[in-house]
């Protein structure tokens, strides 16, 4: 008989260290992990362009801070759905996983948990997610089913398209429609340049974020922009973070931001200029390490929009 699988063993690219590691108890540390719970910088991505539509909506609405029910609805439904879409990408690729060094540490390839149990697991985060967006007005409700469709899609890009990314884009952006839809209940231009800014922008961090498994991937026959754009990925970077920013500048325009949200978007084009001058797509703690600071960057970009809202309720 084969030794039990050990629940204790971190997974390869979380932080060491971290709270899932050390306080949760044995049976529940897989599931943590499927939800990503000890790598939450996934659900700071997901539900960036959540705050920040909901911000500039409040920006344009003339309040003095966006609706804090929203954004706490936001910050749960963005940790429960990236804790459920990470579920289903990893019961979709397990046989993938289990072939690249750095994703068989996950709790399925591991043998941690079986595919039956993660899939019961999704399904709870799901009905989360769904109590989530039930509390908004029904048009809101009705744009976040439509973003299920790409979700279902996305795991299965990299078999048949060089541009997975974009498809995670799609789906990891979506919130750029939400938060306006959840104040408005409608969509406008400023809400749909979002969205599209969002896109590129997040083809650029998570090009950056593959580069750590170009190598097995092209050994398993995974496709990616980082084996696409190989030793041209800074001037793509450049183009895409360029083309958010401009996206960005745009949906501001449309919505009538002041010009604090403006310095704000300025602040975050340096920081992500500083993301392509110091990559190093050879060294896969230094792409994990600016991957991460996009969690800073939709700080910036917020903070923005909130001191613009406040400047504007002041006046």
């Amino acid at each position: 008989m084969g030794s039990a699988p050990n629940t204790n063993a971190a997974v390869a690219d979380a932080v060491r260290g971290n709270w899932v590691d050390r306080y949760l108890p044995p049976a529940a540390k897989p599931f943590a992990r499927l939800a990503r719970l000890d790598r939450p910088i996934g659900w700071w991505l997901l539900m960036w362009p959540c705050w920040w539509s909901t911000a500039m909506a409040a920006d344009v609405a003339g309040a003095a801070w966006p609706n804090p029910w929203y954004l706490l609805l936001f910050l749960i439904g963005a940790i429960a759905m990236r804790g459920a879409g990470c579920t289903y990408n990893d019961i979709v690729d397990r046989d993938l996983d289990a072939q690249v060094a750095r994703t068989r540490s996950r709790p399925i390839p591991s043998g941690q948990v079986t595919a039956r149990q993660a899939a019961v697991f999704m399904v709870a985060l799901a009905i989360v997610g769904l109590v989530v967006l039930l509390q908004f007005n029904g048009f809101a409700i009705l744009v976040g089913f439509a973003s299920l469709a790409a979700v279902a899609i996305y795991p299965f890009l990299k078999r048949v398209t060089s541009w997975p990314q974009l498809g995670l884009g799609i789906a990891f952006s979506w919130g750029a429609l939400m938060g306006w839809a959840a104040v408005f209940g409608r969509l406008d231009l400023a809400p749909i340049l979002l969205y599209l800014g969002g896109i590129a922008w997040t083809i650029g961090y998570d090009t950056i974020y593959a580069h750590q498994d170009r190598e097995d991937d092209a050994l398993v026959g995974v496709r990616s922009t980082a084996r696409l754009f190989g030793a041209r990925t800074k001037p793509y970077l450049t183009v895409l973070y360029g083309l958010a920013t401009l996206l960005f500048v745009g949906a501001y325009l449309a919505a009538g931001a002041g010009v604090l949200a403006f310095v704000g978007l300025a602040l975050g084009a340096v920081h992500l200029g500083w993301q392509v001058r110091t990559l190093s797509a050879a060294d896969p703690e230094n792409c994990l390490r600016l991957f991460r600071s996009n969690r800073d960057y939709g700080w910036i970009v917020f903070a923005g929009l909130v001191a613009d809202c406040a400047l504007n309720a002041m006046n």
